[in-house]
């Protein structure tokens, strides 16, 4: 397998000749050369191998498998801005249409879109290897066991590949067998919801059933705890708001007919609790979770920084937190430049992916206590003056001070410790230099500053100006400079240069961190707010934060087990889901604006919610809920029910 195994090249090269692996319409009715499949279905190694690649391409097209994007889809969130194909993010522009994916769609570089319906691509070779693999011969027990394992890798694969599409497209077409010439084409349609969840959990009870433990297989492959996370994630998202009446409620394609959102939401709760009780492995945060002291030394600190720093670039042996994911090492031949794409770029990197001042602000104070920006001057929501008097007395006067762990292993800021260069000191820099004294702009608005500075800099050119190194006012690259304030951090790995080296690190598809939030979320909405807020201070201990208290409301449960999951799981594609899932698109996609940021002469720094220009103008219509099916596909399959709304 491509993620975290060589596979002998003899084998690879007899699949690719037999088989053609490659982007294919669901009803595509090329079928499978019978010799070839002859051949293939005679030898449980060939068989293993053909395995390897239908894991190669388990998070759709492209060179990277799962969610390592050079455009992550969190772009199509609140949490991150793709600066270079924000026209594309079709998501959260409005512009979502059958005849216009964007990078919902199979047209784009593979290296750029996400989930797309060529994930049929991939089940169809599934089917392939489930049709035939009964009539492999073997001679061993070993052998034997080693079938039995295969298929229900394959299952896995399968029902992965299947939640990735309802997730996005409601009920899908189902595909269980292997195509024939004489099959009819003209008649497949779309299954309900709930007959998708149902073939997709019979997928996931077989894998179960005769997967191993993730001690008795090599990394990287499924496991019963991988097959019952994947399960977790299904139920709870079909536990939401979405998929229960709150759109289109008698659309069976996109909503349940019968039933109830309780006993979906103890179904999810009871898939979260076996893996949290163990019964498929062990697994568990990363690091302490005990409450942490209310004073932590600059090296306790240091501590859970680098603990969550280093989850995510893991090069060895998975720690327990792991479930299911993939390993970039250029020693087994994979391939990342995550570094390259999202890093700044003064470090001659791309600076896609990154973070909005909204997002920014949600990461908390190192004390638990809600970062607020008009600490200082009240009411002041856009503008925060410091002066150096001010920071010497007090650091939080810089907004990037005094937060907690997860901010500095997140988000690349201005100052913020990075790569060797010492014209920065080693530093991020965004902020401009001013060759002026400030005081004089001191509580004065934004409009005022901006108009001020650009007088003196632009028209009269009595004051110097100098844009950071990291900035789109940089000397270099100055197109790939941010263009919200912000780099992403998550995920990039310090010893890398991005310019010229693959990057070297992990993508966690699927970590215990989320079987907790799925859990903490099934039971607050079933009522069980103090067992679900005690899974909610797991995840919050192990970042180095206190508890929060757990005789409260259910609402403010709700925001408090929403918030965690937004900075916990910020980057990893999570956020897409959840709010489609809770249906609050058009709460949080929103016009934005950059932050700007100045340093003058005399000591003075002005950080600006710049609300003269924008960053990225966003729009949400309510059909976008759900992917549409393309116009393309619906040509070729026209009994095909588009989604409501389109």
């Amino acid at each position: 397998m491509k993620n975290n195994k060589i596979i002998n090249k003899c084998y690879i090269l007899a699949i690719v000749s037999l088989f053609g692996i490659s982007s294919c319409n669901v009803l595509d009715q090329d079928p499978v050369d019978s010799f070839n499949e002859e051949s293939l279905f005679q030898d449980v190694n060939l068989v293993e191998a053909f395995l390897y690649q239908c894991y190669d391409a388990i998070g759709g097209s492209g060179s990277n498998v799962l969610g390592m994007r050079e455009d992550l889809l969190s772009s199509s969130t609140d949490e991150l801005l793709n600066i270079h194909r924000a026209g594309n993010v079709t998501f959260t522009k409005g512009t979502l249409s059958p005849s216009y994916l964007g990078q919902f769609g199979d047209a784009v570089d593979s290296r750029l879109s996400w989930i797309t319906w060529s994930n049929y691509s991939n089940i169809k070779n599934v089917n392939t290897l489930l049709g035939g693999i009964d009539d492999v011969p073997t001679t061993t027990t070993v052998e034997e066991a080693k079938i039995k394992q295969i298929k229900a890798e394959a299952y896995f694969i399968r029902a992965f590949n299947y939640t990735n599409l309802l997730r996005s497209y409601g009920g899908v077409v189902i595909v269980d067998k292997t195509f024939n010439l004489d099959d009819d084409f003209s008649t497949p349609t779309r299954a309900t919801l709930q007959a998708t969840v149902d073939f997709i959990l019979s997928d996931l009870d077989k894998a179960i059933a005769d997967l191993p433990l993730k001690t008795d297989i090599e990394q990287g492959r499924a496991t019963k705890g991988a097959a019952a996370a994947l399960k977790s994630r299904l139920l709870s998202f079909v536990a939401g708001k979405l998929t229960n009446g709150g759109y289109e409620s008698t659309n069976a394609l996109v909503s349940f007919q019968s039933g109830n959102i309780n006993d979906r939401l103890l179904a999810a709760k009871n898939a979260a609790k076996d893996i949290i009780d163990g019964k498929y492995g062990t697994y568990a945060l990363a690091g302490t979770t005990d409450d942490p002291p209310s004073t932590l030394s600059d090296e306790e600190f240091q501590a859970y920084v680098d603990n969550y720093t280093d989850l995510f670039l893991q090069k060895g042996a998975w720690n327990d937190e792991v479930i299911f994911g993939v390993q970039y090492l250029n020693k087994q031949g994979n391939s990342a430049n995550n570094n390259l794409y999202w890093g700044p770029n003064g470090y001659s990197c791309w600076g896609n992916n990154e973070p909005i001042e909204d997002l920014v602000r949600q990461f908390e104070m190192k004390d638990g206590t809600p970062f607020k920006w008009d600490k200082y001057t009240p009411g002041e929501n856009y503008v925060r003056a410091v002066t150096q008097a001010q920071l010497t007395s007090d650091p939080e006067y810089n907004p990037y001070n005094g937060r907690e762990p997860r901010f500095y292993a997140t988000v690349l800021y201005d100052g913020a410790p990075w790569r060797d260069r010492a014209s920065t000191e080693n530093k991020v820099q965004i902020g401009s230099k001013i060759a002026a004294a400030g005081s004089s702009l001191v509580g004065k608005s934004v409009t005022d500053i901006m108009s001020t500075i650009k007088k003196n800099v632009e028209e009269d050119g009595t004051w110097t100006m100098t844009g950071g190194e990291d900035s789109r006012d940089a000397a270099k690259q100055a197109w790939n400079g941010t263009k919200t304030g912000y780099y992403l951090r998550k995920m990039l790995d310090i010893t890398i240069d991005g310019e010229v080296d693959n990057s070297e690190n992990a993508w966690l598809e699927m970590r215990y961190a989320e079987v907790l939030l799925d859990y903490a979320e099934a039971c607050i909405e079933l009522g069980e707010v103090e067992e679900g807020l005690k899974a909610v201070n797991q995840i919050r201990n192990r970042a180095g934060l206190p508890d929060r208290p757990v005789n409260v409301s259910q609402d403010q449960a709700r925001e408090w087990y929403r918030h965690e999951r937004l900075i916990e799981m910020l980057g990893e594609g999570d956020r897409w889901y959840c709010i489609r899932k809770w249906m609050i698109c058009g709460d949080v996609l929103k016009t934005f604006s950059p932050l700007y940021i100045y340093h003058f002469n005399d000591g003075v720094s002005f950080y600006l919610l710049n609300t003269t220009t924008l960053a990225d103008e966003r729009t949400f219509i309510n059909a976008n809920y759900w992917l549409p099916i393309s116009t393309t596909e619906i040509n070729k399959a026209p009994q095909l029910i588009q989604n409501p709304g389109y």
